[in-house]
């Protein structure tokens, strides 16, 4: 048997819940998700941004008939919608079996001493905060049938820290540690816990990052070939579609041309 197939096999009739899911890695997890279980899956899709959302579902019910998909507006900073939301989802979604906490930003790259307090509480509550009340929302769905899978996502940045990345690199390096305790809390049960640390990727983070300002974040890639959001989405479905007893508990993805945050070939 192939492996795509067996990868489809596994992936079959799972439901999947995928936050920051209107764009980038998120959107292309959702798609790969369908092309690997050839859109034999059930999938629900959170963020902000809702006509986003509505605007892929419209896609993926063009292009994958049989899959199932609910869209639902979610702002993972207001701590006391993630429960509620989860509780309240349809009934045909409420068994959820994976986990993609992906949503995640940076805002500005001030050093220390600069920084807006504003900035720093955004970031924290949406890379740290809103993953670890996410994560404890569906943890007692997984707990209750000894199964499932979560998947938080990590970035080099959480590994290596650089100068006017403080935070960001702060808030990296906690769901680092987040997911590597929570791993460990877990190993009597068949829940896998994963962390996938990606490199330089192509999205609109560094738009964010960088306040909407177009040059600056095309600059971040210019002379370089980087990783695409489908990339890193391919390592999401690959770890979350392997045997029961098989954990890929923590990766990282860079483009051929990157060895570390301060190590990117230009030319």
């Amino acid at each position: 048997m192939s492996q795509g197939r067996k990868a489809a096999e596994r992936l079959a009739n799972k439901t999947v819940l995928i936050t920051g899911a209107s764009a980038g890695i998120g959107k292309a997890t959702a798609l790969e998700y369908l092309e690997a279980s050839n859109g034999d899956m059930k999938l629900v899709l959170a963020a902000r941004r809702l006509e986003k959302l509505e605007e892929l579902k419209k896609t993926i019910d063009q292009e994958f008939p049989n899959a199932k998909v609910h869209v639902a507006q979610l702002d993972i900073t207001q701590a006391e919608k993630i429960k509620p939301f989860i509780e309240n989802l349809p009934k045909e979604f409420k068994d959820i079996d994976i986990l993609v906490n992906n949503a995640g930003k940076a805002l500005g790259t001030d050093r220390v001493g600069e920084i807006a307090t504003q900035d720093i509480q955004d970031v924290f509550d949406t890379n740290v905060t809103a993953l670890i009340n996410i994560t404890q929302a569906v943890l007692p769905i997984f707990q209750a049938k000894n199964s499932g899978d979560i998947v938080n996502l990590g970035s080099v940045a959480g590994r290596d820290a650089y100068p006017t990345g403080s935070i960001y690199c702060a808030s990296k390096f906690a769901v680092g540690a987040f997911t590597d305790s929570l791993r460990k809390e877990l190993i009597n049960t068949k829940i896998r816990v994963i962390l996938i640390a990606p490199g330089l990727v192509e999205t609109e983070f560094s738009l964010v990052r960088y306040r909407g300002n177009e040059e600056q974040a095309k600059n971040v890639y210019k002379d370089t070939t980087p990783l695409m959001a489908d990339d890193v989405a391919d390592l999401i479905v690959y770890a979350t579609s392997r045997k029961q007893n098989t954990v890929i508990a923590d990766t990282l993805i860079f483009p051929t041309n990157q060895a570390s945050p301060h190590h990117i070939f230009r030319g």
